[in-house]
């Protein structure tokens, strides 16, 4: 049996279907950093899993819901180019990114 995939079909293996590995490794560390700096300014273990909750559901949020299907490493990329040179716009043309 053959399957016939569209050229711009792109296969991302995910974490239960919803978020891509590497955003889902990205929100570790991420998670990681945040409890430590946590475990350093405070000793109460439920106010550390209330600050963590705050900071951090706010991250998973956006990583799952605001990217439109890309990893959030592409996304901080485009984030950084778009910092580094307002001048260049991003636009989608058959599949390809292209700098204007």
């Amino acid at each position: 049996m053959k399957f016939i995939f569209p050229k711009n079909y792109k296969y991302n293996t995910k974490v239960l279907g919803f978020i891509d590995y590497i955003t889902a490794i990205i929100d570790l560390l991420v998670g990681i950093v945040i409890f430590g700096l946590l475990n350093l300014i405070f000793n109460n273990l439920s106010t550390k899993i209330y600050f963590f909750i705050i900071i951090f559901f706010p991250i998973v949020l956006f990583s799952i819901l605001g990217t439109n299907g890309e990893n959030i490493l592409e996304f901080l990329i485009y984030i950084f180019k778009f910092f580094k040179n307002r001048k260049i716009y991003f636009y989608q043309k058959n599949g390809i990114m292209i700098e204007k």
